[in-house]
């Protein structure tokens, strides 16, 4: 039997808990055994450095990790591959090529940033005052969708200023200190844009406290699809369940010399209070592995 081990940023979160589910999904109809696991937090680079060494040096075919860090994870990664690992980086990439045995599966954070910039265009008709929250230069995507996202509005939305650009954490008390100074800076805040699930908890903790007005938030990688805050208006999720699937086929075709790409892109979506329950958002943000056959079928008659 295959064993691929799966650790991604954290655990517990709708970003990451469907990841899981697609690669179990994929496991089981091949086969092949997951272990997951993941540091308890976002910035606990180090358990995760520990994790993928332990991985690297036990019974495992392959490697699906979803680096908290931009340089740190390099040369873990490297061992991992030296000692005859396929390895998929997910989401966010490193600064190794693909090739090999080293793969990437990514979201498409151009595309995130410019569904970012769009949403803006619409809900502010094309002008007002912006923040965005959340920048972490540690994690490349992170940097990509912001950057994105600026260009975007510099080609297509002239007159919607950005006014300011906060650096992030993945400490709630510290982003909505953030968010708090951001918003007394700048009052007339029309929206804010929360790059990480952190910063959006932030920005909509400090709207709370801080704000006369209700600036419109576009969030990133969110904990959940809800809209009962009257700030929220719209998340952007990464496809990850699908991610996670692919990069288990991306593992067991290594040993039958099947062509694999070196990298694939997912786009990410735009979930809001239209398309929340839809059919779509639902199955990408499922959390739920089993095969059809598997699941209870519930019934109040005999």
């Amino acid at each position: 039997m295959i064993n691929i081990a799966v650790i991604p940023r954290t655990s517990g979160t709708m970003l990451w808990e469907p990841e899981h589910a697609g690669a179990m999904s994929a496991a089981v109809a091949h086969g092949a055994k997951i272990y997951w696991n993941a540091p308890t937090r976002e910035d606990d680079i180090q358990g995760q450095i520990a994790i993928v060494e332990s991985v690297s040096s036990g019974d495992y075919q392959g490697l699906i990790l979803a680096p908290d860090h931009a340089l740190a994870l390099i040369t873990p990664v490297r061992r991992a591959i030296a000692r005859g690992l396929q390895t998929v980086i997910v989401g966010s990439p490193l600064a190794i090529p693909p090739g090999g045995r080293l793969h990437y599966i990514l979201n498409d954070e151009v595309a995130g940033g410019h569904i970012a910039a769009q949403r803006l265009g619409t809900i502010l008709h094309g002008r007002g005052t912006i923040a965005v929250l959340g920048i972490d230069p540690d994690i490349t995507g992170i940097m990509e969708r912001a950057r994105s996202l600026e260009h975007y509005l510099s080609e297509h939305y002239p007159n919607i200023r950005v006014v300011a650009n906060q650096m992030g954490s993945f400490n709630v008390p510290h982003e909505q200190q953030v968010a708090e100074e951001t918003l007394k800076a700048h009052p007339d805040l029309d929206a804010i844009v929360a790059l990480t699930s952190t910063s959006t908890h932030g920005a909509l903790s400090a709207i709370a406290i801080v704000a006369s007005e209700h600036p419109r938030v576009i969030a990133f990688d969110p904990d959940a699809l809800t809209f009962d805050n009257p700030s929220m208006d719209s998340y952007i999720v990464q496809d990850t369940r699908r991610m996670g699937a692919e990069a288990v086929d991306i593992i067991l075709a290594g040993p039958r010399n099947e062509t694999i790409p070196a990298t694939m892109q997912f786009q990410p979506t735009l979930v809001t209070r239209e398309n929340a329950n839809s059919q779509a958002v639902r199955k990408m943000t499922s959390m739920d592995w089993r095969p059809a056959p598997m699941r209870w079928k519930w019934s109040v008659g005999p």
